[in-house]
């Protein structure tokens, strides 16, 4: 018995056949409780927001050898026992509160240098009002809304409405999931997390763009003939993309973690936290929504067209349902098959072995096709035919 390839092989190959569409309830489900538990994250305790949006005073100083807990004792006889207080790992600590009058957060300074045993000078202040917090929570609601707009306008005009919906869909599930992670973990929520929030969107809907416009390829080539349901074609495109969709994703959230784990936690970047630790959730979410979010809800809304309805139904009375087709096999089934019917892969599990040509072996790529044995060298004489000697 040969030897079974391996997943990394099949991924390139194109011998994969997953049924992401058989699994969609499973999708949906977490995807749920992810979203509920960060809604009740968001009712019971809110999000984190730094005193750009919420406005306030914050000190900072570079203190490698003092605790939180001793920062926090010195604050505490001048009101500040609620005070946010946060460390980096380049020794800096940010003590975060209310506005105050001038006096009292001279006082503060003073207390904050006399515990980083430092001089009051080296203590920085920030002062911001809840004004300016506002502005930019307003233009970021304002670019979000036009983002909307503007996306539903293109992916409408490009391929169909319900795309756009389904496209929607999976952006919004990103937003909420987002927030959610940032409540839960209690992550504070900077302008610099804003801008890594809006950049996100744009990277979830750029993958989302390559499965729809794989799928409509499909769709007007394979699924066109009625030999495959609409469910059938977005697995084999999805499977047709499932090695970009991971290289894409992975050459993306490399250099966003290489910025958390060495420029902020060696390095001592803690400018760039903020805006690293909103890519790296943003982009893992919008490669998992492209595929689990974004094509489920579009066969939900594709397949309750009579034309797809009447093909399932018609499929369906044939017998049991098929396993999804392999990228290899579709290629073979698009190019005619050399005369052949092809058929589909044998599991849907993922170990999809290509397409098999009935009358024949398994069509596999990177293997030549052998020829039957009933039918030696091409022609019934088992012989091969001598090639004629050209005259001169």
């Amino acid at each position: 018995m040969a030897k079974k390839a391996s997943l990394r092989h099949r991924l390139y190959h194109g011998e994969t056949s997953f049924d992401f569409m058989g699994r969609k309830r499973l999708w949906f489900a977490i995807s749920a409780v992810i979203i509920a538990l960060g809604l009740v994250s968001i009712i019971t305790q809110g999000l984190n927001l730094g005193i750009d949006f919420k406005g306030g005073v914050a000190w900072t100083v570079r203190a490698p050898h003092t605790s939180v807990n001793s920062v926090r004792d010195a604050v505490r006889p001048l009101g500040l026992g609620e005070a946010t207080i946060q460390t980096s790992g380049n020794g800096t600590v940010k003590v975060s509160f209310k506005h105050l009058t001038q006096a009292k957060q001279n006082q503060v300074t003073d207390a904050i240098a006399k515990a980083a045993h430092t001089s009051p000078g080296q203590v920085s202040i920030n002062d911001v009002g809840p004004s300016w917090g506002k502005t930019v929570t307003n233009k970021a609601r304002t670019a979000l809304i036009v983002f909307f707009i503007l996306i539903t306008v293109y992916i409408s005009f490009r391929f169909e409405w319900k795309m756009a919906i389904a496209a929607l869909v999976a952006v919004v599930h990103d937003i909420l999931v987002t927030i959610g992670v940032y409540s839960i973990s209690r992550f504070e929520v900077t302008p610099a997390t804003v801008v890594a929030f809006l950049t996100i969107l744009g990277y979830s809907l750029y993958d989302t763009i390559v499965v729809f416009d794989r799928i409509e390829e499909n769709t007007r080539g394979l699924s066109a003939s009625g030999r495959l349901t609409y469910s059938d074609t977005v697995n084999l495109s999805m499977n047709q993309v499932l090695m970009r969709s991971i290289n894409t994703s992975f050459v993306a959230i490399l250099p966003v973690a290489s910025i958390l784990a060495i420029g902020v936690y060696v390095l001592g970047a803690t400018a760039l936290e903020d805006f690293g630790l909103a890519l790296l959730v943003g982009l893992i979410t919008g490669a998992c929504s492209s595929i689990c979010i974004a094509s489920p809800v579009l066969v939900l809304l594709k397949e309750r067209e009579p034309r797809y309805a009447a093909i399932r139904q018609r499929l369906a009375t044939k017998g049991a349902p098929a396993a999804p087709l392999t990228p290899a096999a579709a290629a073979v089934m698009a190019g005619g098959g050399g005369g052949s019917r092809v058929m589909r892969a044998s599991g849907g599990d993922g170990g999809g072995e290509g397409g098999v040509a009935e009358g024949g072996p398994p069509l596999v790529p990177g293997r030549p096709r052998t020829v039957p044995a009933h039918r030696p060298h091409g022609r019934q004489g088992g012989r091969p035919r001598p090639r004629k000697k050209r005259r001169r």
